[in-house]
This record gives structure tokens, sequence and C-alpha cells, in this order.
């Protein structure tokens, strides 16, 4: 692997993950983007479940696994055998931070209470992430992405008006609480700073839910009505959302009077200015379907293009409604630099998505590619003390497997 640059903050650290689909593997992830050595412990034969998620797949690896995996080491260790569990308490006790997002309660079963890990390292981070939060009725269930989204509320403000609700088509609570996992990490490495002492951090995925939530739910404590479903629309502002055109949509956005003149302008809509109930943002919310039925038989007489070149000189929010590959190609997108080739040894190609995030000018650099399962077992065994026979031995014996071995899968 590529050597970390000297100016990651975290270059040093030891991070191990005994992570599953994606919340504890993107904010690993996270962490090895910013320079730690992420040291991620597999079960024998699939591994990580994502690995299994397919298609999509490139080369025949899964892409959700290698979307959330890169910059770290794989191990396959069978940490519920009596040596297993040995090996995992010398790889904790080795290092600063431990995540994980199994089912609960599942590690502790296994021997790794909190209790416990303190005991076997004062000084570690312990990012137990969980579905429904540590404490309540559902603690102890397990959950996945869609079905927080539906119990927080999430499902129920998104989709058509008049359609029925719908998920956010994208692991926005997974990602979301793998980056609060982060921000909480890097908390709790302060306070190690100054204490001395490791801590337990809880993130889940309603926390993240709620934190998401905050203004409508805020809305509904200050007495206001549950929001309704707007499809694309906002529900402070109008206009806001797609709009047809006579061969797509584009994304309008007028937040003030201002704004909304120099739309109209734009799209040789005048007449809509002194239209009854369209005289400022608060008519315009309040007579929501008149606006933008109004506005979409303006929009609908150009073509996309021509709106784009239209708004372009106006300062009027605006944009084309992209589909995903059109995003990936797109000049802008190209322009800042976030989708970046990596070398893989089993994908020509292979690109990635940065962090969102620039220091002075430049992305945090890549240690490697999303590591083949059990890739990394021999190497990380050999960083805890055991020498070529001890890890023969535990090949041999179905505690470990890596590289070589037959319960280790190529991809």
């Amino acid at each position: 692997m590529a050597s970390v640059s000297a100016g990651s903050s975290l270059a040093g650290l030891r991070v191990v993950e005994i992570g599953t689909s994606v919340a504890a593997p993107y904010g690993a992830q996270v962490l090895g983007d910013l320079g730690a050595e992420v040291i991620k412990v597999e079960r024998h034969g699939t591994g990580d479940d994502a690995r299994q998620w397919l298609p999509p797949e490139w080369e025949g690896r899964s892409v959700a696994f290698l979307s959330f995996n890169r910059n770290k080491k794989s191990v396959v260790l069978d940490y519920k055998t009596g040596r297993g569990r040995e090996l995992l308490e010398e790889l904790v006790a080795s290092a600063d931070v431990l995540i994980q997002n199994l089912r609960p309660g599942s590690l502790a079963k296994a021997g790794f209470t909190w209790e416990r890990l303190r005991e076997l390292n004062p000084r570690l981070i312990y990012c137990e992430m969980s579905g429904y939060g540590h404490t309540g009725p559902r603690a102890g269930q397990p959950a996945y992405d869609p079905m927080v989204q539906a119990y927080s509320g999430i499902v129920s403000i998104t989709g058509g008006e008049d359609g029925d609700p719908a998920r956010v088509p994208v692991s926005l609570l997974d990602m979301g609480t793998g980056m609060w996992a982060v921000v909480g990490i890097y908390e709790a490495l302060r306070r190690r700073d100054a204490t001395g002492r490791g801590s337990h951090v809880q993130p889940s995925l309603l926390q993240t839910a709620l934190t998401w939530l905050t203004a409508p739910l805020m809305g509904v404590a200050a007495g206001g009505a549950a929001p309704k479903r707007l499809g694309s629309g906002y529900r402070a502002t109008v206009p806001s959302g797609a709009f047809p055109t006579s061969d797509g949509h584009v994304f309008l956005q007028a937040g003030n009077n201002d704004t909304w003149h120099r739309l109209l302008e734009a799209l040789d809509a005048r007449e809509l200015r002194d239209r009854e109930g369209f005289g400022s943002n608060a008519d315009r919310v309040r007579h929501r379907n008149p606006v933008n039925v109004a506005l979409s038989q303006h929009t609908v007489k150009f073509t996309t293009a021509e709106v784009l070149d239209r708004l372009g000189p106006t300062l009027v929010p605006h944009s084309a409604v992209h589909t995903v590959d059109q995003a990936l190609e797109d000049e802008q997108v190209r322009a800042i630099g976030q989708i970046v080739p990596l070398e893989h040894p089993g994908i020509p190609g292979f690109r990635v998505v940065n962090l969102p995030l620039t220091f002075d000018g430049g992305y945090p650099p890549h240690q490697g590619a999303p590591p083949e399962l059990g890739a990394d077992t021999r190497s990380v065994l050999a960083s805890l003390g055991l020498g070529e026979q001890d890890i023969d031995s535990l090949f041999a014996d179905g505690t470990a497997a890596g590289r070589g071995t037959p319960d280790a899968v190529k991809h």
C-alpha cells in the first residue's frame, strides 16, 4: 500500500472494524481516508455481507463492498473459538479504536462487552452502532436503513403528493451514521488526549434520522401539522422543485420576490407577476398548486437546454435534472476532481468517490483499494508477534484464513 501523507491527522492510529453492510464500513473507510490503519475483521467464507450484494458488480466484485471498504486490511478470524478470541483480544489491546455494527448484543455475547474491552485497553475508543439506539423497547432489534427511514417519518414525507410513500433511494441513514461515528471518534480522541482514557461512542440510525429531521420535528413541536409529501417541492418556498420542459425536467427555486421576478422575465411569463395569490412567497406557499401549474405551462414551451440558457445569466437557482450517468461525466463534477482512479489488482479502470473535503487544495491520499477477503490475515497476525509456524497452525485449524487457504474467497 502507498504510504500515508504526513499531514494525515490519523496516521499511526490503529482502527479495528468488525463491520458489515454500510454504516460501520463507511465510518471506518472515512477514518482510513484520513490516514488511520484500518483492520477489517471478517468471518470465514463470505466475509462482510456486502461482498455478496451483487449486481451491480465490477469484474465480479460487489459494487456495494467496493464503495465502502478502501484503505483497509482484511483479516479472516473466528473469534468465537478460544484461540480466535484471544487473538481478537490482542488486536483490541493494540488498537486505538474499535468500530462495529453487528446485531445488538452479539459482540458482547462473544465476550466483548464494553467492560471487558476497557479491561483489555483502557485507552480504547469503542464505537458501537445500532439501529434504534441503546435504550428503549426497540434497542435490541436489528434494523436496516429503509426500515428506520420508515420508522422515523422520513418515508412519510418522501414521494409524490398523490403517490405512495417512498424511501430516499440512497443509504442516507447508514452513511449518515458512519459520518456521525467519525465525529464522535474525533471527539473521543480529543478527550483521550486530555484524560488518557477511552470512551464508549454510541451512534444509531434512528438518532441520525431524527437529526436530519430537525426542522420538521421542531415545526411539529411548535404546534404545526405533520409535513405532507410534496414530491420535489419544498414546504417553505414556492416555486421549488422539478418543472417539465419539452424534453425533460429542470429544477427551479425562487425563495424571494426578486428571484421570482427574474425567473418570470427569463421565461416570458411576466403576467404571473400580478396574478392574485402569486405576489409574495407566503402567498405562493398558500397557493402552491396554482403557482406550479401556471409556471409549468411556461417551462414546457422550451427544451431543457433552452431553459438553462435563459436562466444562466439571471442568477436564478436552477439545474437540469441529471441522471446518475450524466452526473458522473459532468464537466463540473470532473472539475472538482472528487471521482478519481485508484489502482486495483483485479479491476482495470477502477475509480472511487473521494471524501467531500479538500485540504490545502487536495484530497487525502489513499492507502489502497478495497481488499480481497483475508488478504492481510498473515501480515496483521505477524504484527501481533506471531511467527509463520503459529500462523500456519491457525490456518490449519480454521481459527484464521487468508490467501491460499480454502476459506478465503477471491471476492
